[in-house]
């Protein structure tokens, strides 16, 4: 499957850095709760926040890299909100196999539900609400990249060709430097 120029595995291997920080803060914040640390910090190291920290570099890194355009902005933001949704579900089904409530389980954001409740609203609402709004926040950031800070052209590996390529045309051109009198 295509995604632009790139296929699902390149932007997985793209985005393999962030699904870590993700992951890194789920569990800091777990483990932050379990040791009794005190609320504010807890309550900083947010999931949503770093999914919506995660999709800003990665739109960063599409637009620098030239990794490819809206539709990998897209797909990557989706990628990005799905693997938190997917970390916040686990745990509340830790909580459901151990019986111990965990941050993510306390009344205060199971909003008084059923665990498979909470779980279906992170994978209706949560998904549905954060991907579109990370998508739009994405295209908007490579939108207002592509317009203040262009991408300058690629030499190839010989260094004596300038590669630029036009991805609205969908075209390459190769251009030959001048040459000197």
């Amino acid at each position: 499957m295509k995604i632009g120029e790139h296929g699902l595995r390149d932007h997985l291997r793209l985005l393999a850095p962030l699904f870590g920080l993700i992951g890194a803060v789920w569990a800091l914040r777990w483990i932050a709760d379990i040791a009794s640390a005190p609320p504010g910090l807890v309550r900083g190291l947010s999931v949503s926040v770093a999914g919506a920290v995660s999709v800003l570099v990665a739109v960063i890194l599409i637009h620098f890299k030239r990794f490819g355009g809206y539709a990998s902005v897209v797909v990557s933001a989706f990628l990005l909100v799905v693997w938190e949704e997917m970390l916040i579900a686990l745990a509340i089904v830790v909580r459901m196999a151990t019986g111990v409530e965990n941050i993510y389980t306390i009344p205060e954001f199971g909003f008084g539900e059923t665990p498979l409740q909470h779980i279906a609203g992170h994978f209706t609402y949560g998904l549905g609400f954060e991907g579109i709004t990370a998508a739009a926040m994405g295209c908007a950031l490579l939108w207002v990249l592509r317009r203040l800070v262009p991408p300058s052209p690629l030499r190839s590996s010989s260094g004596r060709h300038i590669i630029q390529h036009d991805s609205s045309a969908g075209i390459t051109i190769r251009v030959d430097p001048p040459k000197n009198p």
